[in-house]
Order: C-alpha cells, then structure tokens, then sequence
C-alpha cells in the first residue's frame, strides 16, 4: 500500500492544480505580436516606407529622450511595468487550482468536483428546511461551502438546524481539506415555493 502512496499523491496533485499552459501561451503570442510588429516596422524603415505606428528611429529617440520626459509618467511607467512583472512571476509561480477537492481514502485517490459537493448540500439542505430543491444553491469554494436558502413566503427556516446537518454532510464525505460551512437564508421568500 505504501508504495502506491506517491503514484497517488502525484495523481492527485495532477488533478486538483492546473497547469499554467494558457498564461503561457497567452504571454507567447503577445511576444510573438510585438516581435512581428517590430520587425515589420523596421522593414518598411529600410524600405523608406512610413511607419504603421512609430519609426524605429522615433522609438529610440522616445526612449533616449526619457531623462527629460516628466517624472510622473517615467515612474508611472516604471511601476506599470514592475506590476506586471510581479503579475507574472506570481503567476509563474503559484499553481493554478482547479474546483475539485480530494477525499480520504486508504486504496486510491479519489477526486470529487465541487459541483458533485455542492448537489449533495443542495439537497441535504433543502430536505432538512423542507423546501423544493430549486430554493437551495450552495457555492463551493477550495476553503468553504455556503448554502443559500430562499424560503416559501411566510415560512420559517431553522438555519442552525440547516448549519449543522450541512456540517455533518461535509464530515461524511471525507474531504481530505475540510469545508467552512455558511448558511444564508434570503430574507424575501418565494410564492408557493
């Protein structure tokens, strides 16, 4: 068994965390764009041609002449760029997490989306405030479940009673990262709910 556990933990990993392939591709073909665009503004240079934007030449002086542009917008440059570096190294570094969480089990990796958990809390929870199913929706986030209750007018809900069995719910699935649970009721109801 235990040699399986690391076969399972890298599945498991594999399945809750996303790769960042679409940040990086995103960022490839806005580097390709600008590598295009340049090259084509150097081309129509040497062609005598005027540029699409900006002469290459106009480029660098822009650049050469920054020491006496205003500086408010040179730091305002600066730190636009330093945001977006400090973006993109987060985004490098952390990774993506996909709405799954990982059950305890012994044998295997057993991985349940959040809409299977937030179907089975809809439902626990609508039968404990003893509404119709479509009166409940529970959002299901990495750290907490909240359940959303709208009542049929002038009707009651025991929201302890709803938070408990909510509870008691999670702890029977056997979440590996176990879920803050959260009840609102909607203060309007529904007519003949």
């Amino acid at each position: 068994m235990t040699k399986y556990r690391s076969t399972y933990q890298r599945i498991s990993r594999r399945e809750l965390y996303s790769p960042r392939s679409v940040a990086a591709i995103t960022l490839a073909i806005l580097v390709i764009f600008a590598c295009l665009w340049l090259m084509i503004e150097i081309v129509l240079n040497l062609l005598g041609q005027p540029g699409l934007l900006a002469a290459p030449a106009d480029m660098a002086g822009a650049v050469a002449g920054a020491s006496s542009a205003p500086s408010v917008l040179v730091g305002g440059l600066g730190l636009t760029g330093a945001l977006i570096g400090l973006l993109l190294l987060v985004v490098a570094v952390t990774p993506g997490r996909r709405s799954r969480h990982l059950l305890e089990t012994e044998r295997t990796a057993t991985i349940v989306d959040n809409e299977v958990i937030a179907s089975a809390l809809a439902r626990e929870a609508a039968r404990v405030a003893e509404l119709a199913p479509d009166n409940a929706r529970v959002t299901v986030t990495p750290h907490s479940a909240t359940v959303h209750l709208t009542p049929t007018s002038g009707t009651a809900i025991d929201q302890q009673a709803v938070l408990t069995a909510v509870r008691e719910q999670i702890n029977a699935f056997g979440l590996l990262r176990s879920l803050h649970a959260k009840v609102v009721v909607v203060s309007t109801g529904r007519v003949g709910g």
